[in-house]
């Protein structure tokens, strides 16, 4: 089982190594940065856990779990 962003822990970082999402939803992540090979931190958690913010192409972007959930990682 591959891991995935949602996986990674405030201040942890990794690189993408797949999106598997389909159709507006994948494009739309990859307009953001989370490409094959695109290095992401986990920055801070908000309070009940959920979204988190990532740092990825030096911009700070907020993901649901379960969209991080369909990002993979090394």
């Amino acid at each position: 089982m591959p891991r995935t962003l949602a996986q990674l822990r405030v201040g942890q970082s990794s690189r993408v190594t797949a999106v598997s999402l389909q159709g507006a939803k994948r494009t739309r992540m990859q307009e953001l940065g989370f490409l094959p090979g695109a290095q992401v931190i986990a920055l801070q958690e908000s309070p009940f856990g959920d979204p988190v913010a990532y740092g990825v192409m030096d911009t700070v972007i907020a993901l649901r779990r379960s969209d991080a959930a369909c990002i993979e990682i090394e």
